[in-house]
């Protein structure tokens, strides 16, 4: 049976995919990235070290299972809340910035390219390869599809 990554559990997959990037080594980090929030919504900025990886790993995943899709796509799939205080919320979009760094960032391990007709950006089939890899992988560490008792492991 062959397992691909809209078989397993999504958490687990994003972090298998983080740690894999990070691991890799191929993914150089912006100077900047302790020290800015990743959207306007934020109060703080991310306290998990790796949160650019986990970030990256997202986008990915989210090519994978829907694509092409661009940094104006991914601004509102991490967009959030605005709270206001004593006045309504709204939606506000998330970064683009630290966006379009992951996107570049990918671009230069080859896992996605720019989409040729339409604007965005989809998944290359080494990409494809590499995350159906990832996916067995987490399968193989919590065999049941469902995942529920399964949780995190490193």
């Amino acid at each position: 049976m062959r397992i691909s990554a809209k078989d397993v559990d999504q958490s687990l997959l994003v972090n298998e995919i983080a740690a894999f990037l990070k691991k890799s080594g191929r993914i150089t980090l912006p100077d900047w990235v302790d020290l800015v929030k990743t959207a306007p919504y934020k109060e703080l900025a991310p306290t998990d070290p790796d949160w650019f990886y986990i970030r990256a790993a997202a986008i990915a995943r989210h090519l994978y299972i829907r694509s092409p899709a661009g940094v104006g796509a991914f601004r509102k799939v991490f967009g959030g809340r605005q709270r206001n205080g004593s006045r309504p919320a709204h939606f506000v979009l998330a970064s683009s910035g630290i966006i379009r760094k992951c996107l570049q960032a990918l671009e230069e391990m080859k896992w996605i390219e720019k989409h040729p007709k339409n604007k965005g950006r989809v998944l290359t089939s080494t990409g494809r390869r590499d995350l159906d890899r990832l996916a067995a992988q987490v399968f193989k560490k919590c065999p049941s599809l469902i995942m529920k008792n399964c949780g995190t492991r490193k």
